[in-house]
């Protein structure tokens, strides 16, 4: 009988990690992409020594590459209670 509870224990664990990213990681990645929509078409503004494109467009890509895309990759979810 225990090992019953065992082995079905053990399936709904190997079912549940199909994916290897959550909801909130893939959220922090859609928003990476945004930012980085929008770094570069802030970079498209204007002249190329404008307050757009040579100091604000800078900042969101460097804000998306290095602080949003590895929270999207390094951050891991709720740990799940296990009975």
């Amino acid at each position: 009988m225990e090992n019953k509870k065992k082995k079905n224990t053990k399936n709904k664990f190997q079912k549940k990690k199909l994916f290897p990213f959550d909801k909130k990681n893939y959220l922090y990645f859609i928003t990476g992409l945004f930012l980085l929509f929008i770094g570069y078409i802030f970079m498209l503004q204007g002249p190329a020594d404008s307050f757009w494109s040579r100091t604000l467009a800078p900042v969101i890509l460097i804000v998306s590459y290095c602080i949003i895309f590895p929270i999207a990759i390094l951050s891991k979810g709720r740990k799940e209670k296990t009975e």
